[in-house]
């Protein structure tokens, strides 16, 4: 894997904005949403079988993250606590990038082996939430 800081290339997708945007669309989508305190979607794995599927608490998770209570927010979900941390972090590089136009940073080359542990850590991951959530049961 290697990592390089570059211009964008002309005609070269601009992920940054995009992703930017993409999140804060669904950051706004969400506040609204749950500030009109319109009904949350039922989940169909936890009616059939009364188990969390993996992203069980995501949306309380999210909510508690909006109002900066960050530890319930953990405990409703931890991974959806890890990507809505991982999202702020992003936001602020891609703003800071695209208001001062610095150089971006790219990640590439991943080799086989590399490919294989992302794969595995990601997969270790979604497992270690759903143990998490089929022992704490918060709901």
């Amino acid at each position: 894997m290697q990592v390089s800081r570059r211009s964008l290339a002309p005609e070269e997708i601009d992920h940054e904005l995009i992703w930017l945007l993409v999140s804060l669309g669904g950051a706004i989508s969400l506040t609204v949403w749950l500030t009109a305190r319109l009904p949350t979607p039922q989940c169909a794995f936890h009616a059939l079988t009364g188990l969390p599927c993996l992203t069980c608490g995501a949306t309380r998770s999210a909510s508690h993250f909006l109002h900066g209570e960050f530890g319930a927010s953990f405990l409703f979900n931890p991974l959806a606590f890890l990507v809505f941390c991982s999202a702020v972090i992003f936001d602020l590089y891609a703003l800071a990038v695209l208001v001062t136009g610095t150089a971006r940073l790219r990640l590439t080359d991943f080799s086989v082996a590399q490919r294989r542990f992302l794969r595995g850590a990601a997969i270790l991951l979604l497992a270690a939430n759903w143990v998490y959530l089929l022992l704490a049961r918060p709901f």
